[in-house]
């Protein structure tokens, strides 16, 4: 082997060491950044959940303020007329006096 092709080889085998590295680089920064990427899709999904519970939430306590809303009106409208049918209760005696 001549010295020219050992300095060929050399070079090679340096280059050869400098990309071995430089892919083991990427290696751990591809893991590293799947790990991430799976931290970030489990806090989406944890978020999704959050978002869909607090809208059923949200649909039941529409819900129930309708009802007590509605419920509040009839007893009202119950004591309206309560009080309507005792005037003419005493309207009605008035006229059979």
């Amino acid at each position: 082997m001549t010295e020219d092709d050992k300095i060929l080889l050399n070079s090679f085998e340096g280059k050869l060491r400098h990309i071995l590295f430089l892919y083991d680089e990427l290696k751990k920064e591809n893991a590293e950044l799947k790990e991430l990427l799976s931290q970030r899709e489990n806090r989406i999904q944890g978020l999704e959940d959050s978002v869909n519970e607090l809208e059923v939430r949200y649909r039941n306590l529409k819900m129930a303020r309708m009802i007590s809303v509605n419920d509040s009106e009839i007893r009202d409208t119950k004591q309206r007329i309560a009080k309507l049918v005792r005037e003419v209760d005493k309207c009605i005696a008035l006229l059979n006096e």
